[in-house]
């Protein structure tokens, strides 16, 4: 059966659907040993020979796999970097199946990242990625009054609550740590706010993806989920779960997971 060519190399876990889009306008993508650049151009995996970026997608339709992986920081989202920088491959050793990850992280933030082989549904999911809830602890310079944080959540149109501080309890957290809860289109809006007000984001941490969340997922690793946890992410992205199902706390949740890592990085720093 002839199937766009974008959805055959989605569904082989060679790219997102967004991505083999690229490959092919790009001239990355060869049927039967001609070149083709035309987004409608329709091809048969079971017949035809199909590469893309030099691979050769197989016509069976491998295993679906589901990742949820805590990125550190200083790491590309990204299986590939042509810079040389570390990658999600990095993390993911020993894993047979081709994945991809599914939105962006930036270089400098850690957290969750999904990731998986299965192109309906990462192409589903970037189509309303703006609409997906995200859950964030970020780190300011100084403190915030309840005042600001209701002040600011207002103005950026997010929900901002302080998170317990690693350093609370010895008197020396300086800079403190909040959790934000917005859709991805208000990051850059919520990095500027807090600039103009003199509390400029030190960190990023992304502990919440719709239904998801990083706990118990040490830095630079990940756990395998299951297909119908996954699918949930599609009823967030459509705003069809209900509130009170979204409000879950992650805070008290994700602080086991930033105590575990305060503790494995004072480790390091003492050896």
């Amino acid at each position: 059966m002839e199937e766009r060519l974008q959805k055959i190399i989605a569904r082989a876990g060679i790219a997102s659907r967004r991505h083999a889009e690229l490959l092919i306008t790009s001239g990355q993508v060869r049927v039967n040993g001609h070149v083709v650049r035309e987004l409608g151009t329709k091809a048969d995996a079971a017949k035809d020979r199909i590469e893309a970026a030099g691979r050769v997608v197989e016509a069976k339709e491998g295993r679906r796999v589901y990742i949820v992986l805590n990125k550190p920081p200083e790491v590309v989202s990204a299986m590939a970097d042509p810079e040389g920088r570390k990658t999600l491959r990095n993390c993911l050793r020993g894993l047979p199946e081709r994945v991809f990850p599914v939105g962006n992280l930036e270089y400098a933030a850690s957290g969750l990242v999904f990731l998986t082989n299965d192109g309906d549904l990462a192409a589903e999911l970037l189509k309303h990625w703006a609409q997906l809830e995200q859950v964030y602890q970020v780190k300011v310079k100084g403190m915030l009054t309840r005042e600001d944080m209701e002040r600011l959540g207002k103005e950026i149109g997010v929900k901002m609550q302080t998170v317990r501080q690693p350093d609370a309890t010895r008197g020396r957290a300086a800079n403190y740590w909040y959790e934000v809860r917005m859709r991805d289109s208000k990051k850059e809006e919520l990095r500027r706010v807090l600039f103009k007000e003199k509390h400029p984001l030190e960190k990023l941490k992304r502990i919440g993806l719709g239904p998801l969340t990083v706990e118990g997922i040490p830095r630079g690793r990940y756990r395998m989920i299951e297909q119908k946890e996954a699918e949930k992410l599609k009823k967030y992205e459509h705003g069809s779960e209900r509130k009170e199902e979204r409000k879950g706390n992650f805070t008290q949740r994700a602080q086991r997971t930033q105590r575990r890592e305060e503790k494995a990085d004072s480790s390091l720093r003492s050896e």
